[in-house]
This record gives C-alpha cells, sequence and structure tokens, in this order.
C-alpha cells in the first residue's frame, strides 16, 4: 500500500467543490481492483484510478466511493482484511482508518455499495458515473444501475465529466510540486540513457537502466517506454534491437513519482559519438520548432495555434533543407506538415500521463464550440483548446520519415506543389526525431517543469563522448 497522502483538508474541499458543481444528485467514483496477469493471485502491478486519488487520495484497491450531494453525505466502500490476507499480505490499517486520514467518517462493507445506488435510482435521484475503462468496472455499474453492458459508457455523466475536468485541468501548488519531482526524475532517466548507451548494446539494457532509475525514487514508469533506433514508428515499444554506429535513439520515457504525478520527456541522440551532418541538421529543425513553440505557451492561446505555429517552423527547415517548397504557412494550411508529422505536439499531463483521457478528449483537450478535427494529423492533437493558468502540458514536436506513407503520397501525386519527392526520398530510411519538455501555464506565461535536461545538439555529442 502507498502511504503519501496530501493533506487531508485538500481531499476535502476538491470534494466539496466537485459537489457544488455538480449541482445534486449521487456522485460514483469507483477504484481499481488488482488486474490478474495470468491467474489471480498473479496480477499487474497495482495503479489507482486516478480519479479516485485526485478525490479521495487511497491507492488500495477494491475501494469505491459516493459524494451524495442533496444529503452532504460522503461513504467510502471497501473490505477490512481477513486473516489471510494479513498472512499473504501483511497487515492492513483499517477502512475506517484509512477513510479519516482523507477527512471521510463514514466507511460501509463494499458490497453495500450496490444497495445506495438502487435507493438513489428508485428516489428517482441522478446517479452520475464517469465512463469506466476497465472492464469489471463496467461490469458492476452494469449490475448496479440495471442497464446493458452496452449502455454504461453512454449513461456517464457529462455533469460529472465536465466538473471532474475542470478541477483536475488547473494543478494546485501541492500538485506542481510532485510533478516537478517526477519530471526531475524522469530526466535522470534520459541523462542515464545518454551517458551509458553506445553501439554494441541491445535497446532492452537501456531501456532497464532506465527503469531502474524511476523504481529506484519509489516510483515507476508512467508509460512503458519508448527507446528506439526505429523512431519513425510514433509508439514503437520494441527493445530487440542492437544499437550500430549511425543509428540515432530516440527514448520517450517518463517517471509516475510516489503520489502517482507523471512526467515525460523524449530525447534523441546519436548511438554514437555524434550525429551525422544529416542528422544534426534535421535535430535543429525540430529544436527550432520546440523552442518556438515553447516561446508562445501563455494564458489565452488556443493550444492548436502552437501545434500550427510548431508545424510552421518544422516546414521551415525543411524547405530549407530542399524536402518542401512554397509558402510554409499555407503548405501547414494544405496539410504537407503531415507527411512528417503525423501527431499533435503535445497534451495535457497529471496524474495520468495523458490526463484524464479516460474522460474522453472532446472534453479534455476541446470545448462545446471547439470540435476535434477529422483531418489526417490534425485528428490527433490531444489537447487543442485555450490555455488556462495551472495547466500542465507536453511540447514534442517531430519530424518522423515512414517510408510506407512516403510511397503512398508519392504514388498519389499528393501536394506535389509543396513536396520534392525527390529530395524526401533521400530521406525515406532517416527514421525519426523526437525532443519533448513538459510545462506548467503561469498566470504570465509559462514554467519549464523538473531540473535541467541538455538537449542542444552540442551538449549532447559532449556527453555522448565518454560513453
Amino acid at each position: 500500500m502507498n502511504n503519501h497522502l496530501f493533506d487531508k483538508e485538500i481531499y476535502i474541499s476538491r470534494r466539496k467543490r466537485l459537489a457544488e458543481n455538480v449541482g445534486g444528485g449521487l456522485i460514483v467514483l469507483l477504484g481499481n481492483e488488482d488486474s490478474p496477469m495470468n491467474y489471480a493471485d498473479n496480477c499487474f502491478p497495482f495503479r489507482q484510478n486516478s480519479t479516485f486519488l485526485y478525490y479521495f487520495g487511497l491507492d488500495v484497491p477494491m475501494l469505491a466511493a459516493i459524494i451524495d450531494v442533496d444529503n452532504s453525505n460522503e461513504i467510502i466502500f471497501g473490505n477490512d482484511v481477513s486473516m489471510d490476507d494479513i498472512i499473504w499480505t501483511g497487515p492492513l490499517p483499517s477502512i475506517a482508518a484509512l477513510a479519516a486520514n482523507v477527512g471521510v467518517t463514514a466507511t460501509q462493507p463494499y458490497h453495500k455499495i450496490e444497495a445506495a445506488v438502487q435507493t438513489a435510482k428508485s428516489k428517482q435521484q441522478p446517479v452520475h458515473i464517469l465512463p469506466p475503462y476497465r472492464a469489471e468496472n463496467k461490469i458492476k455499474l452494469s449490475q448496479w444501475l440495471d442497464i446493458s453492458l452496452n449502455d454504461v459508457s453512454q449513461s456517464a455523466s457529462l455533469k460529472l465529466i465536465k466538473a471532474v475536468i475542470a478541477q483536475r485541468e488547473c494543478k494546485e501548488a501541492c500538485e506542481v510540486e510532485q510533478l516537478n519531482n517526477a519530471v526531475s526524475i524522469s530526466a535522470d532517466m534520459h541523462l542515464a540513457a545518454m551517458q551509458l548507451a553506445k553501439p554494441g548494446m541491445m535497446e532492452y539494457e537501456v531501456a532497464a537502466k532506465v527503469e531502474a532509475i524511476a523504481l529506484a525514487n519509489n516510483g515507476r514508469l508512467s508509460y512503458p517506454i519508448i527507446l528506439t533506433v526505429n523512431g519513425q514508428t510514433l509508439h514503437n515499444h520494441y527493445h530487440g534491437n542492437k544499437l550500430k554506429e549511425g543509428d540515432m535513439v530516440l527514448m520517450d520515457a517518463g517517471a509516475e513519482n510516489a503520489m502517482h504525478y507523471a512526467g515525460d520527456l523524449t530525447r534523441t541522440f546519436p548511438a554514437g559519438k555524434t550525429f551525422s551532418t544529416r542528422q544534426k541538421e534535421m535535430y535543429n529543425v525540430v529544436l527550432a520548432s520546440l523552442n518556438h513553440a515553447t516561446q508562445l505557451l501563455k494564458p489565452g492561446i488556443e493550444f492548436r495555434e502552437i501545434h500550427r505555429q510548431a508545424s510552421i517552423k518544422l516546414l521551415e527547415g525543411l524547405k530549407q533543407l530542399g524536402l518542401v517548397k512554397g509558402n510554409a504557412e499555407e503548405a501547414v494550411h494544405a496539410g504537407v506538415h503531415t507527411l512528417f508529422f503525423q501527431c499533435g505536439v503535445g497534451h495535457a499531463m497529471g496524474l495520468d500521463v495523458h490526463d484524464m483521457e479516460d474522460l474522453g478528449e472532446q472534453y479534455v483537450g476541446y470545448t462545446d464550440a471547439l470540435k476535434k478535427s477529422r483531418e489526417f494529423g490534425w485528428k490527433s492533437l490531444r489537447l487543442a483548446k485555450q490555455l488556462k493558468p495551472g495547466f500542465v502540458l507536453t511540447v514534442e514536436p517531430g519530424l518522423y520519415f515512414i517510408p510506407e506513407l512516403i510511397d503512398r503520397w508519392k504514388a498519389e501525386n499528393k501536394l506535389n506543389d509543396f513536396i520534392n519527392y525527390d529530395v524526401v526520398e533521400q530521406y525515406r530510411n532517416f527514421t525519426g526525431i523526437r525532443i519533448e519538455d513538459n510545462y506548467l501555464i503561469t498566470d504570465e506565461g509559462s514554467q519549464k517543469l523538473g531540473k535541467h535536461l541538455i538537449k542542444e545538439a552540442d551538449e549532447i555529442e559532449a556527453i555522448r563522448q565518454n560513453a
């Protein structure tokens, strides 16, 4: 059990504000269960539901809670450990003692939550649930609400979803402290990779050293490590390649700290001691895009404009190298950048590395008036709406040379007025580059989170001399 908690007044205040924002009805928040890998007693490492953590803080399996807004009542449901539990996994505080630590005075055995939900339904009291991402929670809600499994996600309360997002998207000072810690651990992970990776090593050897740093800081990975010589594949979790002279290593990795806040950084570095001329040129194109995008971060600007500006900067750099032609802004409007930059430039980050994504990207990253695009490239932008103080987000431009995509576009003569396919062909096996940092939006602008982590090409080459 993770005993790390904020002061209980923080949880009390969060729940009070949630109740006020929802306005009425019964709020039902489910924690997670242990999830078996291959049989019941051999489970994946437990990870609590992030919204449950935010409001109740308890990092224990098989808990649920209700907030009865109409009757100003809160109950945590869970079962005290049995003697068998104590023998096999050790003693735990009682559910009542755990609840008291977060300002809740009423507890009941887990099975009694079903009666509480059904009583509310029988009284025509609105029952507010969030969309479940775990199958077992979906089944429970189906049974408690007496609706089909197919209807559970559609029965999620939009009022509750929006109320949760309104709170969680703006980080409190105590959260910023934790995020700084998580990003600093993540920086240590990246620095270690740049110091130890060398030709002849396997990707998994480097990944093992990187994960060890997260564990050594009483944390874990905030997502599976991407560490690959094939950086053109955006989410490449395969670690079976041997590093060779001339390769570039793209590492996208972050730590989740003891309080479950995430870091998410990316660096790209040469497997040998130096970048090739072509690699350094392309690296500096991506770095210029990152620097331009982060300079624009401030309250009031839409993040989709940050994405657009980052894309323009990428095409300006590619134009200088001869891969594209014409006006960069017009080229982005036409979608030229998506041949090289297929994803979004960043996303929200907090208790989840893609913060609150389980609640729906349209609600987390967009607004009722600002709808998610269906266009290639733009549809992958997870965050687009206007930035506010307290937002925490990633900025991660990249260039990805995907041979299959190049072949398709070339065969279709797509956007020939902007793309020099003969030059692009010379880069078809270039792989990919991404550089990523994490930022807090402040009242005046932005603040980079975590300790300093080198990203200038010359700085990277300097540290690679001793690898």
